[in-house]
């Protein structure tokens, strides 16, 4: 790393080697720290694996989207630490340990993009940029009082990137402001590609709002309350679980066919939890993944129609603040389940939502976010800055 001190663990302890960045562009002067699964030139790249680091030597180049930030002035300070294979939502390597969550040192930073969150909520960066599949720098956003943008899919280039689960993986983006992630979302993804309506359609998904407690749900309403919002639903038939599995089952095909054959080639060890997800997505058939696209293709359709050209939907991110670190397992389990049911929606649609942050719970932050119809990236980074900015 290149920074002189790193008191929440976020970078990996890599020997310092200067990037060359553009003097001059819209991020000169910005720090940017890289999550250790994009190539870097003159750096290893772990995936958060020790029998991948083992394996590895120092990159001949930089992944395009890392090196377009670079291009735009940004001064690399780093690589991140990242959830094993970025295969989980928390934050906690079993082998690299966990980076601090700055905002609530006592609760989990959130994963698997949790090394470039720490980094820029510490102050340690100015700019983060992670992968979110899942839900990994949604969760980690919201869990670590962030602005943070995973794109739609497909926007940002993954060349350079270790591949986890292909129809879902995005390149995403962390920052401390609006402003910020504004500038470094133009440099990632360049100008949007159809024209949209000057002012959002409101719109509350009250199946998705219907997920979140008392003090969650107060939060919501403190936030989104004075806007005129229709109401809509957005679950398919089978509500939440159905779209929750289909996401699941389709995310475990595609690792089925980019991670099992490394883990199957080099026989490494499978941590707790990893192991459970690699058991599930071995014994998943072609039938399997049929049923699931039969759930996803209909409900992306449905929720093009329900967004149109100018509709935003006003969604939780999660459904509750970040865990302490030292929760039990049944905490861990039931929190991800949960959460997914809410990630999914994004993911499964393969639509772009900007995360913000709403409020605290118990002392730690809670964001909320704005899902908007695909391709509106940087339009819906300037509604969000434009009407939540704190």
């Amino acid at each position: 790393m290149l920074i002189d001190a790193d008191p929440v663990r976020a970078f990996m302890p890599y020997p310092a080697v200067a990037v060359p960045s553009a003097e001059a562009g819209p991020l000169a002067g910005l720090r940017l720290a890289v999550k250790d699964l994009f190539a870097v030139a003159g750096y290893r790249t772990s995936w958060g694996c020790p029998t991948k680091l083992a394996m590895s030597e120092a990159e001949s180049g930089t992944a395009p989207a890392v090196q377009a930030l670079l291009d735009a002035g940004a001064n690399f300070v780093g690589k991140t630490h990242t959830d094993e294979l970025a295969w989980a939502l928390y934050g906690l390597n079993a082998h690299f340990g966990a980076p601090i969550n700055p905002a609530a040192p006592d609760r989990i930073p959130g994963g698997s993009s949790s090394g470039s969150a720490a980094a820029v909520a510490a102050g340690l960066a100015d700019i983060g940029i992670g992968t979110d599949t899942g839900g990994s720098v949604r969760a980690p956003a919201s869990f670590c009082g962030l602005w943070g943008i995973r794109p739609t899919h497909g926007r940002a280039s993954l060349a350079g990137c270790m591949e986890l689960a292909a129809s879902f993986d995005t390149a995403g983006l962390f920052a401390r402001d609006a402003g910020t992630l504004e500038r470094a979302a133009a440099v990632l993804l360049g100008p949007d590609v159809a024209d949209a309506p000057a002012e959002p359609r409101w719109l509350m998904p009250v199946d998705m709002v219907a997920r979140l407690g008392p003090e969650q749900r107060a939060i919501y309403d403190a936030s989104f309350g004075s806007l005129v919002a229709e109401p809509v639903s957005v679950y398919p038939d089978g509500g939440a679980e159905a779209l929750y599995d289909g996401f699941r089952v389709l995310q475990s095909c595609d690792a089925k066919r980019s991670i099992l054959p490394f883990i199957d080639a080099t026989g490494m060890p499978l941590a707790a939890g990893l192991d459970e997800r690699v058991a599930f997505a071995r014994g998943l058939t072609e039938a399997d993944e049929a049923a699931a696209n039969a759930v996803r293709e209909p409900f992306a359709a449905a929720m093009d129609a329900i967004l149109g050209a100018d509709g935003v939907l006003l969604a939780p991110v999660v459904h509750d603040a970040p865990f302490r670190r030292d929760a039990g397992r049944a905490v861990f389990d039931a929190f991800r389940h949960e959460a997914m049911k809410l990630l999914a929606v994004a993911g499964m649609a393969r639509l772009p939502q900007v995360v913000f942050p709403a409020g605290t719970l118990d002392g730690a932050p809670f964001g909320l976010s704005l899902i908007g119809p695909r391709g509106s990236d940087r339009r819906l980074l300037e509604i969000a800055g434009r009407f939540f900015r704190r």
